[in-house]
């Protein structure tokens, strides 16, 4: 997995969950970005950031965390 990539991924998710940030709490803005990397996202883009997240997911923020568990 490239490094540039997966810190694209990351990127990508803290920023969906942060533009998603007026539908409430960190529970309400996960199922938003849920919704969306279920939707939008290539299964492998999935495959890595859950990967990302299961090594730890420093990078991630908390709503994208929960997000990205609920894949």
């Amino acid at each position: 997995m490239g490094s540039h990539q997966l810190a694209s991924l990351i990127r990508m998710a803290n920023q969906i969950a942060e533009n998603n940030r007026h539908v409430g709490d960190d529970a309400a803005v996960a199922k938003v970005v849920s919704g969306h990397l279920s939707r939008f996202w290539a299964r492998s883009m999935k495959q890595q950031i859950q990967a990302y997240l299961q090594a730890g997911g420093e990078e991630l923020n908390p709503a994208a965390r929960v997000a990205i568990a609920q894949l």
